[in-house]
């Protein structure tokens, strides 16, 4: 049984349902309950891309806070690590006057500020408008690999069917007060990092591991903790860490998103392990097809991964539920996962919920005040 653990970005929000920056003052709360880190004892660690062992932890705004699960073995379990550690969240949010609410970007228009610390303030140095104005919550989940050869033989592997799941999990139709038109603005804005999206295939664990020193190489990215790929091998931990999703705005869609996530790991290293070859899709197509699931979330057309021609969403979703069932039955959650990503197609995802509290209301702030009431009590 593969083990599963996922990250998720919260905005720090006060009871109005404006972003404020009390994130570093809420962790302060969190450390002295031994339930996270202060950015100072955070950049102490070592930030290592967003992997370090406290469970709340600081992010690249003051806005923000992380949270991390436990490794979990079944999707239970992952769903009770993730309503505690948001609940904890909350608390430490609640304590220092504020509120946390799973938004993939601010509804509200905010000038976002940078969390101390040296690795931040030198990304924010170096990188301009792009890290000031970087204010997204994603959600990443860590799969368990064997080693190295097994995870770079599933990176080539599931990298055709990374947009589906940023359709899926589509979280941020507004940016900073204004509607962007798409349905996972984060996903867009997220892209302009130099370093992000997706990559070729690399074949063997050298390559993956010489491709990185390259880019750290160049001295644009601060360290390998830049690398953003849509997916890519942990610094830290024996994973494969996919990272195209918007944070989730209610626990079950998270945990739905991680257990497709599992599905595709084993999927991928069974093939790999029969001898299938990679899918030979190059990036520049998988670049168009994650704009288009950015675009419109499951509303719409997406890239279809066995055909790279225009589908409706429900078939791209169905043709990926097919491909992982195998994996899915191994671990037993054929049934759940299909049931929930048939439940977000029934009602819409995170940015269909929100388009629609604002049409009914007219306020922005009366989306995240309902962001806030889902992200803990779902």
């Amino acid at each position: 049984m593969r083990t599963v653990g996922v990250e998720e970005e919260l905005l720090v929000v006060d009871p109005s349902g404006t972003p404020v920056p009390l994130g570093p003052e809420a962790l302060e709360v969190a450390a002295r309950r031994g339930e996270g880190e202060t950015p100072e004892q955070h950049e102490r660690a070592g930030d290592g891309g967003g992997e370090s062992p406290g469970h709340l932890v600081p992010e690249l705004k003051r806005e923000q806070v992380e949270l991390g699960s436990g490794v979990c073995t079944d999707l239970a379990e992952v769903t009770g690590e993730l309503r505690y550690w948001r609940g904890r969240a909350d608390a430490a949010a609640r304590a220092v006057g504020a509120r946390v609410a799973a938004l993939a970007t601010s509804p509200v228009g905010v000038q976002p500020q940078t969390t101390p610390g040296e690795r931040y303030e030198e990304m924010t140095e170096t990188f301009g408008l792009i890290a000031r104005d970087q204010l997204t919550c994603g959600c990443h989940v860590h799969v368990s690999v064997a080693d190295d050869e097994e995870g770079v033989a599933v990176l080539d592997r599931i990298r055709v069917w990374l947009p589906v799941l940023t359709a899926l999990t589509a979280n941020s139709p507004f940016w900073l007060g204004a509607d962007s038109g798409y349905a996972s603005f984060r996903s867009q804005a997220w892209n302009r990092w130099p370093s992000s999206g997706a990559t070729e295939p690399f074949g063997d664990a050298a390559t993956y591991h010489r491709v990185v020193a390259d880019l750290v190489a160049t001295g644009t990215i601060v360290d390998a903790g830049m690398v953003y790929f849509d997916a890519r091998l942990s610094q830290t931990w024996p994973t494969v860490e996919v990272r195209t999703a918007d944070v989730a705005l209610r626990v079950e869609d998270a945990v739905t998103h991680a257990g497709l996530v599992r599905g595709l790991v084993e999927t991928a290293a069974r093939a790999w392990r029969d001898g299938v070859p990679a899918p030979r899709v190059r990036s520049e197509v998988l670049r168009v097809a994650a704009w288009r699931a950015g675009r419109s979330g499951t509303t719409g057309d997406l890239v279809h991964p066995r055909t790279g021609r225009p589908a409706p969403a429900a078939d791209v979703v169905a043709a990926l539920l097919e491909h992982v069932g195998p994996a899915l039955d191994v671990t037993g959650d054929r049934q759940r996962v299909a049931d929930g990503v048939a439940a977000v197609l029934a009602r819409g995802t995170g940015a269909d919920l929100q388009r629609r509290v604002h049409r009914e209301t007219g306020d922005l702030t009366a989306v995240v005040r309902a962001a806030v009431r889902l992200t803990t009590e779902d």
